[in-house]
């Protein structure tokens, strides 16, 4: 019997599925990794303080080139892949108590899933957020100032500054999001953790909180992790193949 196969087993006997997801399952619709051999930072280390609050704050450059990236954001056009799909339909069979993602993107929703199950650990891209007020915006309507020139629009509440309503090195997580996805790790018989390097923490930790409430855990990820030596099953497999296989 493979290694699938077993895993599959193992999903098959599972009632409450928890799901924690990353970069990787969403690079088959486009999106690049951050860490991968073709990551954003791997290509372009400079990138990286982009996603760094203390430098996004600091210097009207770095939000300036923010917005221009948002403008082109793959996740505009990006469409679910069989990664994706193969949640929804854990989901559909009833196994699937929470979607924890990494991802901004959106997919998972797009795909299907029920946006109350999914916790988006690091944020979205759909919306704008003010440092400042907390005024929230449908992203789009944000971006419709930046080409209409605006290349560091401000809070039309309070004048402060805008950015995507995603968590950048230096924030806090939500604290509301990260107790659902404690509870949800804590309380379940089967952790996936797909498409994720886990080396960001607090969400990679929800895994080891999974595995010491004695569930079982599978980790679908094309190279090693911190959290390997935890795991029942590793398989390395592309996410569009090996996600649908474990049904």
């Amino acid at each position: 019997m493979t290694t699938v196969q077993r895993a599959r087993e193992l999903v098959a006997g599972a009632s409450r599925i928890v799901a924690l997801t990353g970069a990787g399952v969403s690079t088959e619709s486009g999106i690049p990794d951050f860490r991968g051999p073709q990551g954003v930072w791997t290509r372009n280390p400079a990138a990286e303080r982009l996603s760094n609050i203390d430098d996004y704050v600091a210097s009207r450059e770095v939000r300036e080139e923010s917005w221009q990236g948002r403008l082109d954001h793959p996740a505009w056009q990006a469409e679910p892949n069989a990664a994706h799909r193969a949640f929804v339909e854990l989901e559909r069979r009833g196994k699937l108590a929470a979607l924890l993602t990494q991802n901004i993107d959106g997919l998972h929703q797009k795909a299907g899933s029920n946006p109350d199950l999914v916790l988006e650990l690091h944020g979205t891209i759909a919306e704008s957020v003010c440092l400042s007020c907390g005024d929230r915006r449908d992203m789009h309507e944000t971006l419709d100032r930046v080409r209409a020139g605006e290349a560091d629009p401000d809070c039309q509440y309070c004048g402060g500054i805008l950015k995507s309503a995603t968590i950048s090195f230096g924030q806090p997580l939500d604290v509301e999001v990260l107790e659902r996805a404690r509870v949800a790790a804590m309380t379940c018989d089967l952790m996936i953790a797909a498409g994720t390097s886990l080396t960001v923490e607090p969400a990679a930790g929800l895994v080891a909180i999974a595995a010491s409430a004695g569930a079982a855990v599978i980790i679908c990820n094309d190279a090693e992790t911190p959290y390997d030596g935890i795991a029942d099953f590793l398989l390395r497999d592309r996410l569009s193949e090996v996600l649908p296989a474990l049904l």
